[in-house]
């Protein structure tokens, strides 16, 4: 699930590049900031969807965190009747913060019991 939020970021840096090429922007510092803050957000979330993979203790905060910026990002767009958009941003965040804390993710990103890191 990591890995697609990652993916979704780097979509939508590409889709806002795109809209840039082919229109106008208000604000064009404006547009290039969120360029840029988009492909940095989905580097940093590739950087931690891999290490996750390999079974880093540190990312499950880091994806806590995300997820809850998500959360907050979809509660206004819900209240503010654009559903479906809520639910797509908020539904995958939830289901995040429910694995991040389920039996299976603690113990493999805990390395205990002289099992070796995942490479």
């Amino acid at each position: 699930m990591l890995a697609l939020e990652a993916l979704a970021l780097a979509a939508a840096a590409v889709w806002y590049v795109v809209g840039l090429l082919t229109s106008t922007p208000v604000s064009l510092g404006g547009a290039i900031f969120m360029v840029v803050l988009l492909a940095a957000l989905a580097v940093l979330m590739g950087a931690v969807a891999y290490q996750h993979f390999r079974g880093y203790r540190w990312t499950r905060s880091a994806a806590f965190v995300w997820q809850l910026v998500m959360v907050a990002i979809a509660m206004p767009i819900l209240l503010a009747g654009q559903i479906l958009a809520g639910i797509v941003l908020g539904v995958p965040a939830l289901v995040v913060l429910v694995l991040l804390f389920s039996p299976k993710a603690v113990e493999y990103t805990l390395r205990t019991g002289g099992h070796p890191p995942v490479l």
